[in-house]
């Protein structure tokens, strides 16, 4: 199984847009900037961060800056005013630890921390910011608030649910006293001034570039989100400082116009205040079938390696080689069967069957609307796959791989005509679905429709139409409930079945059977073997009616139900072999005759019948 978890392990060329992104952040020397990493849900925005973040330089050239990184998740502090506080006290955080074997800059780290606190606290709002200022307590949340700054200043902590925070020695609450000092005039606008300067001159002093990496802002409220992007852009943007933020562009301006939808922003207004916030948009590609193809062939191979099917060092060579191909694709260097085939090995078939899987899969999970190629669903629907492949052994259900993809991709890309289909089979017909079978072969008819998706799903690999379905909707349970009716046969009932499907003449064996299943089960069988047969009987051989001929020969009782089912044979079809068989079997005398006597009978039939009958 796959995690749903980002990954520094590139299976999708996202290596040379890491690179180019390290070489923007190198390359600013220590001017302020904010890269967007940008692309829908699951397409591998946070893998390509986690690459990002992998590939900066963590020692710097002699008189250059290091850097410093630091991970922020505001979606773990959904309330805007939460998420805006810990974005400004991790970011305190680093830097204290950063100081923390230098005296001086220790002291100027908290004071920084100390100033975050302030910040924190004037951007409430309402009663608390005034009444700190104003030294006026303006209801109970100011009379709260100056109630706990003034046990601050005293060294004692504020009582539990106070507002305000816990005093620490080691934090920079020592200096809040000193900050709020109304003497001091101090102002929202003064304090983001003041924070800023201490900021970049401490990280000029520890000769840092601290680089804040910002995931799932798209998961965010759109005031947490803003809130946010603004705290960036207005108190942490300074020198020695950059940003990578992972965030769809179209949910940022959406949340923009959602942020001021008082103002009615305009389309334009809306894209400069985005442009003001990211910098840099940094868009994650889009895969294509190529890329798709790949995609699922690692993750195949991936499987494989870690059940011990495929060498460590065939799947660490491919891990190279794949990105290294699809890096050359615009050159026509296309991930083909022979390039798949040279990294699992020509011998190993299992693989190589998985390889096909890849390539069939690819084009219909690029094409499909449902999936659109994204990563995270193709990794998803694998999940799926492979989850039903395992609770089938303890069930002792046999389906491949293959055959357990192609019926889920119907599942996730065409739900409708997957209901159709589940809901036609029954235990009447073993699980076997003619239109099904028909429609692989290129007689395409109702329920299903003519388009792209269905042939080239109809084409894909197994075929499903000549296969019991049952088993393979068992363990898909957890998309629908089957109901497949009532199974009339006995187990010997079954053993009769399955042999006669494969006869294609009498024999003793056969015959065995047939007399050990008895007449009840022996008439099941029959009719359930005609019907599964009905598509490929061609009216010419003895073998098109050996269930017929076979078990009527044990059980004469089953004579007229065999006839009955003889009477859908088209007289134009019948050919003299299959007359002469006929003509040996008593029940089938009235059904002979009255095909033979039909203006559409070969005249060859009534030839061979006639020197039948003089023979004997």
């Amino acid at each position: 199984m796959w995690s749903d978890n980002e990954t520094t392990v590139d299976y999708l060329n996202f290596g040379v847009i890491a690179d180019a992104c390290v070489q923007l952040l190198t390359r600013s020397k220590g001017e302020p900037i904010s890269v967007g990493v940008s692309g829908g849900w699951g397409v591998g925005k946070t893998s390509l961060v986690r690459m990002i973040e992998k590939r900066l330089p963590r020692e710097a050239p002699a008189g250059e800056h290091r850097f410093v990184m630091v991970t922020f998740n505001p979606w773990l502090y959904q309330d805007f005013d939460s998420a805006r506080s810990a974005l400004l006290q991790i970011v305190g955080d680093k830097v204290l630890e950063l100081a923390k074997d230098n005296e001086t800059l220790l002291d100027k780290a908290k004071d920084l921390l100390a100033r975050i606190k302030v910040l924190r606290v004037m951007q409430v709002g309402g009663e608390v910011a005034a009444s700190i200022f104003t030294g006026i307590p303006l209801g109970a949340m100011g009379r709260s608030a100056l109630a706990a700054l003034g046990r601050l200043k005293k060294g004692a902590p504020p009582e539990q649910g106070s507002a305000g925070e816990p005093a620490k020695d080691d934090d920079g609450a020592d200096f809040i006293p000193d900050l709020l000092d109304p003497a001091k005039n101090a102002s929202l606008p003064s304090e983001i001034h003041a924070f800023r300067d201490r900021l970049e001159n401490l990280l000029a002093e520890l000769s840092v570039t601290l680089v804040v990496f910002v995931d799932d802002l798209d998961r965010c409220l759109p005031q947490t989100a803003i809130s946010t992007l603004e705290s960036i852009r207005l108190l942490l943007f300074t020198r020695n400082t950059a940003f990578v933020v992972a965030a769809d562009n179209d949910f940022i301006r959406s949340a923009v116009r959602q942020h001021f939808k008082e103002a009615e922003l305009s389309d334009g207004l809306a894209t400069s205040y985005f442009d003001k916030l990211i910098q840099v948009p940094l868009h994650v590609p889009r895969l294509g079938i190529n890329e798709a193809k790949a995609y699922l062939a690692l993750l195949l191979m991936e499987h494989a390696h870690s059940e011990g099917k495929l060498e460590k060092v065939k799947f660490q060579a491919a891990l190279e080689a794949v990105p290294k191909r699809l890096q050359a694709s615009w050159k026509g260097e296309t991930v083909t069967s022979d390039f798949l085939d040279a990294q699992v090995g020509v011998d190993n078939t299992e693989l190589l069957d998985l390889m096909r899987l890849a390539e069939g899969l690819a084009p219909l999970l690029s094409g499909a609307d449902a999936v659109k190629a994204n990563p995270r669903l193709m990794k998803r629907f694998l999940n799926t796959v492979y989850l039903r492949a395992a609770l089938s052994k303890p069930q002792g259900i046999t389906v491949e791989i293959p055959a357990l993809a192609k019926w889920h991709l119907l599942e996730r890309c065409d739900e409708d005509l997957a209901k159709d289909l589940a809901g036609k089979v029954s235990a009447d017909t073993d699980g076997r679905l003619s239109v099904l079978a028909d429609a692989e072969e290129g007689k395409i008819k109702a329920p299903f429709e003519d388009n792209d998706f269905t042939r080239q799903w109809l084409n894909l690999p197994p075929k499903l139409g000549d296969m019991d379905l049952r088993p393979l909707l068992h363990l898909s349970r957890d998309s629908v409930a089957r109901d497949f009716g009532v199974d009339e046969l006995s187990e010997r009932g079954r053993e009769l079945r399955d042999s006669l499907l494969e006869a294609t003449g009498g024999n003793g064996p056969l015959t065995a059977l047939i007399q050990a299943a008895g007449e009840s089960q022996a008439g099941i069988a029959m009719r359930r073997v005609w019907q599964l047969k009905a598509r490929k009987r061609d009216w010419s051989k003895a073998g098109d009616v050996v269930e017929l001929t076979e078990v009527c020969k044990v059980f004469p009782g089953l004579g007229p139900a065999a006839a009955s089912l003889l009477k859908a044979m088209p007289a134009s079809q019948l050919s003299p072999a299959l007359a002469i068989v006929l003509e040996a079997a008593p029940w089938a005398a009235d059904v002979l005759k009255e095909k033979t006597t039909s203006s559409d009978i070969d005249s060859r039939v009534t030839r061979a019948l006639a020197a039948q009958r003089r023979k004997h």
